[in-house]
């Protein structure tokens, strides 16, 4: 229980983080400023950002029962405060011209990254609900903000309403698998599950199993692994980019630090059958993300299909830190989680910059000759698919190449091989990208990304490109943060 300030110290970005928002909404309610809005939110998350990056080498503390501050924590948390901040950058030009009220988009990215840094912060699955649903809650609105909108571009209610309707039965899967475990326990902490693995009276170790493979049918279906994948495509076609951006990047990434810290912590892998059903949806989200992406004309279903295949290349790690000694295979998976955020930031800020809220450039012939068009955007592009891909000098191939390692260490053949077909199949469908930007131009409505609006936008592009590159080519001061961190959670 919380009774000095001391205590409160470690939740300093959190609290940031939550006074930016009530900040910005007195402001929203004394007058409505967009630019002023859109700048406390960039001021308070880059505030909060610098707090944790502060306290990173000081503090490891239990600070509540349901809340865990660490490096490895307050690493993500430095991560989605940074991320939440360029995603608002990127908001800022998309939603100028939007006929209706823009302010309140901005209360709502604060509140999910709010929730973000609760779930990346939880060991008890109270936080973890906590911090879901506050996520969850703000993505719905995040998702239909153009709703009201007579000229926005898309479907933002359809989107909203199907990731509702399925989000909530994911939810409803995880409560349940979280009460069976609650009945074979006593408890809600992560660290307390380890007694599952010991005959209780009453209760057999076939109870567990099921209230392990509940979670983890709950956590999968916020992932979008495949088979619980079908919202994917959809959700991310109809929302606006925006909003799609900050699910592909910190609603995944703080989901799957909590599956980590669940999977480490509770020792679920102990249990072959939960090694087995991991595996086998690995397996099937790498194939199935990569092969239907294949047939897909829009960036953002395509987008959506790779993530369904990278969160599968994740899951070989996590299967992997079963079989390997020391921390290489949380080290793999929080390197991916990090080049993954910057990849999709690089390549969503693409299609978000010649996008806005009356008209996105969603199909891959809108590209067709953007090398001719606008070298910058295709320059930033064409490196994001290709890290995407895995191609050497990208951060992307140092990720992979991570990841593989621990499967290699791990010996885990069979993943190993169905992660080089996948990224095999993906090079394809990204390089087709690729292809038709160096196509000759075709006739067509011009991109609007000029202008001081957009120079932000364009900072944060040279930024994600910038750090694609450096730490394509030179990893060493990333890998050695990583390889301290990750020595909390185990």
């Amino acid at each position: 229980m919380i009774t000095t300030l001391a205590d409160l110290l470690p939740l300093m970005p959190l609290l940031i983080t939550t006074a930016t928002t009530i900040v910005a909404m007195i402001v929203i309610g004394i007058r409505r400023n967009y630019a002023v809005t859109a700048g406390i939110t960039i001021a308070g998350l880059l505030i909060a950002s610098l707090v944790a990056v502060s306290m990173i080498s000081t503090t490891n503390s239990q600070v509540t029962p349901l809340l865990i501050v660490d490096q490895y924590s307050l690493f993500f948390t430095v991560l989605i405060c940074v991320t939440a901040m360029l995603i608002t950058i990127f908001s800022f030009p998309y939603l100028a011209n939007l006929d209706d009220s823009k302010e309140e988009y901005y209360l709502l990215l604060s509140i999910a990254t709010i929730g973000a840094i609760v779930m990346v912060s939880s060991n008890h699955f109270v936080s973890t609900i906590l911090g879901l649903e506050t996520l969850s809650m703000s993505l719905y609105g995040m998702v239909a903000y153009p709703v009201h909108s007579k000229l926005a571009d898309k479907f933002p209610l359809e989107a909203s309403v199907k990731y509702l309707v399925l989000s909530a039965a994911a939810s409803g899967i995880l409560l349940f698998g979280m009460a069976l475990i609650y009945a074979q326990t006593g408890t809600l902490e992560f660290s307390s599950i380890v007694n599952v693995t010991k005959e209780t009276p009453g209760l057999g170790t076939g109870f567990a199993i099921v209230a392990l493979i509940m979670v983890f049918i709950g956590i999968a279906f916020k992932l979008s692994l495949a088979p619980f994948h079908m919202w994917t495509p959809d959700v991310y076609e109809g929302s606006p980019l925006p909003a799609t951006t900050y699910l592909a990047t910190i609603g995944k990434s703080a989901m799957f630090v909590v599956l980590l810290r669940f999977i480490v912590t509770t020792e679920a892998l102990s249990f072959d059958s939960i090694i087995l059903v991991i595996s086998l949806v690995a397996i099937v989200s790498i194939l199935a993300g990569n092969l239907l992406a294949l047939l897909q004309n829009s960036l953002k279903r395509i987008l959506a299909y790779s993530s369904i295949a990278h969160m599968g290349y994740l899951l070989i790690a996590l299967v992997a830190s079963y079989y390997v000694q020391g921390a290489i295979s949380v080290e793999a998976v929080t390197f991916y989680l990090f080049a993954y955020m910057v990849m999709s930031i690089g390549a969503f800020g693409v299609i978000s910059i010649v996008s806005s809220s009356e008209k996105e450039f969603d199909d891959i012939d809108d590209y067709q000759g953007l090398f001719w068009r606008n070298p910058w955007l295709a320059l930033v592009f064409t490196g994001m698919l290709l890290s995407l891909a895995g191609i050497p000098l990208t951060v992307g191939f140092i990720g992979k190449f991570y990841l593989f390692f621990a499967g290699v260490e791990a010996g885990l053949w069979t993943l190993l091989v169905v992660l080089i077909l996948g990224s095999g199949i993906g090079l394809y469908y990204y390089l087709r990208v690729v292809y038709r930007m160096l196509l000759s131009p075709k006739g067509g409505e011009r991109f609007k990304s000029g202008g001081s609006q957009y120079m932000g936008a364009h900072g944060v592009l040279a930024f994600v490109l910038a750090l694609l590159l450096i730490l394509g080519v030179y990893p060493t001061p990333l890998v050695s943060i990583i390889e301290t961190i990750s020595l909390n959670i185990l």
